[in-house]
């Protein structure tokens, strides 16, 4: 009738502390050999990398994951759903889709990203 170790209450303490803060979301439904699926390729990798920490971009392949598409209710692909840090929803768009439109899309709900690259004021206009 001995004390459980206190091992195991370290333990879940250090796995709460282990837990990211929620960040928004990109997800991208669509296929690999569909055309303008393709075409968005370059951009969600260009996205991932110079906004990584600051949203998530995810691909599912819907001709792989087929269940996919009907959780996400995906009638054309390639299919962008946004979502915010709490997982809310806040738009889709169906086709293809542009970086700079998509940077665009996040800023018309107040997410606005500093560049990528160097972290400037958003006073700046133009290049």
């Amino acid at each position: 009738m001995a004390a459980p170790a206190p091992a195991t209450a370290a333990t879940v303490i250090v796995t709460d502390v282990a837990k990211p803060a929620p960040i928004p979301r990109l997800l991208d439904l669509g296929a690999g050999k569909c055309i303008p699926c393709k075409m968005m390729s370059p951009i969600l990798d260009e996205l991932k990398k110079e906004y990584a920490g600051r949203f998530d971009v995810e691909f599912i392949d819907v001709w792989k994951d087929p269940a996919a598409g009907q959780k996400y209710g995906v009638k054309m692909i390639p299919t962008q759903i946004f979502y915010d840090a709490t997982g809310k929803e806040l738009f889709r768009h169906e086709g293809f889709f542009a970086k700079d439109d998509i940077l665009a899309k996040w800023k018309d709900f107040g997410i606005a990203f500093t560049d990528a690259k160097a972290a400037a004021p958003a006073t700046e206009k133009g290049n």
